[in-house]
């Protein structure tokens, strides 16, 4: 949870829709595939980062202080296209939980590998840093976890752990789509090669110490689930079965 006072929050929520990438509105029409968006997009201000990933028609934003290891917000959520424009549907939000359920979106356009939108006259690029294919990229949830030796399902449910993943990219986020209760995200980057995933942990809401550490698990696919083992950030034993959102 944030731990913002609230004229904070209100100033990251209005800074973050009005002077980033969506605006409030409502739609009809023909909805396109949001494919082309699929990746990791990356603006910075300073020591001040805005990282955008999307994948699997969803997307999560975070604004962070990797330097000085300081989470700042995130939101997110599922996202489609129509025309020249995005729509975002707000499942999660870290600073304001009243968000949740609304529709964002704003026009857009891609040049180059630059993502650009402008509002209120103020231009805002996003230089892509991956193109959001690898074997891992999508959006994934925890169906099953090994528990005294035994699996147990994880049925899908309003509170549940997502993880966005790009091809170099990855988010975690612990929400609840019907009361917008936000209880924690962490995101940075990661490696997937000979049955070793790695993150390097760039932002972490929960810890800021762990901004800088890297966790390495077993790792494969099989029969279109990720099997994840290894070691938590606590150092507890973790077997891990996750599957793809549809």
């Amino acid at each position: 949870m944030s731990h913002l006072p609230k004229h904070a929050v209100k100033t990251v929520f209005l800074l973050l829709l009005f002077a980033g990438f969506f605006v409030p509105g409502s739609f009809s029409g023909v909805y396109n595939d949001p494919a082309p968006l699929n990746g990791a997009w990356h603006t910075a201000e300073g020591s001040i980062e805005q990282l955008l990933i999307i994948a699997d028609g969803y997307c999560m934003l975070t604004r962070y202080d990797k330097v000085n290891k300081k989470f700042i917000h995130s939101f997110g959520g599922p996202l489609t296209a129509s025309g020249n424009r995005i729509i975002l549907k707000v499942e999660f939000n870290s600073s304001d939980k009243l968000q949740v359920g609304k529709t964002l979106s704003h026009e857009y356009s891609i040049s180059n590998n630059i993502l650009s939108s402008t509002i209120s006259g103020k231009k805002m690029q996003w230089k892509r840093t991956d193109d959001g294919k690898s074997d891992l990229a999508g959006n994934w949830r925890i169906t099953q976890r090994k528990q005294d030796d035994k699996m147990g399902d994880i049925p899908l449910r309003p509170r549940r752990t997502l993880k966005l993943l790009t091809a170099t990219r990855f988010q975690w986020a612990a929400i609840n789509i019907e009361t917008g209760e936000f209880s924690g995200t962490g995101g940075g980057t990661y490696t997937f090669a000979n049955g070793k995933y790695t993150e390097h942990i760039e932002f972490f809401s929960r810890d800021s110490t762990r901004v800088g550490a890297s966790l390495s698990f077993d790792g494969k696919i099989e029969n279109g689930n990720w099997i994840h083992s290894g070691l938590s950030s606590k150092g507890d034993p973790i077997y891990e079965i996750w599957s793809r959102m549809k």
